[in-house]
């Protein structure tokens, strides 16, 4: 008998946002739904093994208090250990459904509900999430059945955390605010890019105030000659004395990321990357400002346009978005036009990194949780462009 795990949150958690999702079926007269987003399984079950890259489906059926959690065989024990519900509720599939000819993982689920008599009711497939060939394998086998797309209504459930949520960002944005010091330190002329790299995500693995990191995230390190670019990882290359580093890191607990983004300059900052950051320093401050609840993601973005915009400065792409599992949520965006109404306990990440042209771009961001009266910050590293000593 396999022991249980730690749990990330407590069964009533759990069980809180299952009714949620289940609130949803019922508007939408949902009796089955089959769950296969990899981040909505983590939010409904405590599950983030890395199994997703073979088929596995979370199925919640309107009477059943917990779900089931369907997937490969050899990842089942993994289910037992992270997922709160009773252990009958974790059903491996066999081990010769991996690289059938014919037949996959979604057969299986698709025997569940066959199984579970639902075969000729309503079910909801996050369809976005599937691929064509595996829906209509769905309609085929259950062709008494009616089919609702449920892509993206459980990531905007997400949308709003609970407490226990909070909590866990904030312990996931104290050691993002410990990468961005540890940089700190290991950035230098002669270091190579790499080696500052172990060491940053030795600082997001090792975490902060007793809490590890439980999974890592990407870094994305660019530095001089490549600070135009945004979504590049270190290269083969070293410091140099008058090197601009753009650092984006993102701290981790249970599947929840809070992201931070910092600039760093070896030597004394070129004018530009000063007068940049100016800009957008004020102009973040003036976006936290605007977050209350009531206002629209639109109105966030605006106010840090419209400041930067003083300054003589642009930023084409957004200004952040809904954050939690995964690191980013397909739904609310802070840019112009998006008017999702902010509530409290929604987070987003600030994101304010700008790639002016193809030879410089700067970057500076936080995390931030809206409060029932404005925000709260979940990263806490100095706002500053962080000067190197050569």
């Amino acid at each position: 008998m396999i022991a249980r795990g730690p749990q990330a949150f407590p069964r009533f958690e759990y069980l809180r946002r299952l009714n949620l999702v289940k609130e949803e079926m019922l508007k939408r007269d949902v009796a089955a739904l089959v769950i296969t987003d990899q981040h909505n399984i983590t939010y409904l079950t405590g599950y983030t093994a890395r199994s997703a890259y073979v088929p596995q489906g979370l199925v919640l059926l309107a009477g059943e208090e917990e779900p089931v959690f369907i997937l490969r065989r050899m990842d089942g024990p993994a289910a037992v250990h992270q997922c709160f519900m009773a252990r009958d509720k974790v059903v491996p599939y066999a081990e010769e459904l991996i690289a059938h000819p014919e037949l996959d993982g979604y057969d299986a689920i698709i025997d569940y509900l066959q199984a579970a008599d639902v075969s000729t009711t309503a079910i909801g497939l996050e369809q976005l999430n599937l691929s064509s060939a595996t829906v209509n394998k769905f309609k085929a086998r259950l062709a008494e059945a009616s089919f609702v797309d449920f892509t993206k209504a459980v990531a905007w459930i997400r949308l709003v955390k609970s407490d226990l949520e909070i909590e866990v960002m904030r312990e996931a944005g104290a050691i993002a605010d410990a990468a961005i010091a540890r940089a700190a330190e290991v950035i230098r002329p002669g270091v190579r890019e790499a080696d500052a790299c172990a060491e940053i995500a030795s600082a997001l693995i090792r975490g902060a105030n007793g809490k590890p990191g439980t999974q890592m995230e990407p870094i994305t390190l660019c530095a001089s000659p490549r600070i135009g670019t945004c979504h590049i990882t270190w290269a083969e290359d070293s410091f140099r004395v008058g090197s601009q580093v753009n650092l984006e890191v993102a701290g981790s607990r249970h599947g929840y990321s809070t992201a931070l983004m910092r600039t760093y300059s070896i030597g004394r900052p070129s004018e530009r990357l000063r007068t940049t950051h100016d800009a957008h320093l004020e102009g973040l401050e003036v976006a936290l400002e605007a977050v209350r609840p009531g206002a629209t993601c639109a109105d966030v973005a605006n106010a840090f346009c419209r400041t930067i915009e003083k300054r003589g400065l642009s930023k084409e792409s957004r200004c952040g978005y809904a954050q939690g599992i995964g690191w980013t949520e397909p739904t609310a965006s802070l840019r112009d036009g998006d008017m999702t109404v902010l509530q409290p306990n929604m987070t987003f990440h600030l994101m304010l990194g700008n790639w002016l042209d193809e030879e410089f771009g700067y970057v500076i961001s936080e995390t931030f949780r809206v409060t029932p009266t404005g925000s709260e910050t979940l990263t806490r590293a100095p706002r500053k462009i962080f000067e190197i000593q050569e």
